[in-house]
């Protein structure tokens, strides 16, 4: 089993490291790699308008996952009197989790904990503004649930099928942008039940 959180695009970098995990393990840090990855740098500030907190809360949420490697200060904008955010990786992998021990076992499991949480808050910030949307737009997103009956290899190979199909549409692969295109945000789950 794998779990992708996916600030960016680009070759996994492995998040098997219990203090990335953990640093990870906040919704409101997935927020601020996805606005940071989605808007390019940005500053405490402006973060904290997307996140919902506080430009200290905000800060102090950044300055942990920069010391987990996750995101890291930018070149400014010019006068040098504030301070940017960037990116550091493209995407996260958790791998391997048979072997994980104890410690980071609990961590993996924080995380998938916030990752179920801010996909709650994308979905339910869509539904808030369902009937917002252009009606194409109404139409083309979609829910879905499957049981598959496969074995690990072939669900493996699946996960590797889904994410070579997906890999065209990643916002850093794609120039020359067909009119009316968007951003979306897609969770699959692949798991034994």
């Amino acid at each position: 089993m794998s779990a992708k959180a996916e600030p960016g695009g680009g070759q996994p970098t492995s998040a098997l490291d219990t203090a990335v995990m953990r640093a990870m393990a906040h919704p409101a840090r997935l927020a601020l790699l996805e606005h940071l990855r989605n808007g390019g740098p940005a500053t405490a500030t402006e973060c904290a308008g997307v996140v919902g907190l506080s430009p200290s809360a905000t800060s102090y949420h950044l300055r942990a996952l920069a010391r987990a490697g996750l995101v890291e200060a930018a070149p400014g904008r010019g006068d040098g009197r504030e301070r940017l955010w960037r990116i550091t990786a493209g995407r996260y992998a958790v791998t391997g989790v048979a072997d994980l021990a104890p410690e980071g076992r609990e961590a993996y499991h924080a995380l998938l904990e916030s990752l179920l949480a801010w996909d709650d808050v994308r979905i339910r910030r869509y539904l808030s503004q369902l009937d917002a949307e252009p009606p194409e737009w109404q139409d083309a997103a979609f829910f879905m649930d499957s049981t598959l009956q496969v074995t690990a290899e072939e669900l493996t190979t699946l996960s590797q099928a889904v994410y070579d199909l997906l890999e065209p549409y990643r916002k850093n692969r794609r120039t020359g942008l067909p009119a009316g295109t968007r951003t979306v945000s897609i969770a699959i789950r692949a798991l034994p039940g």
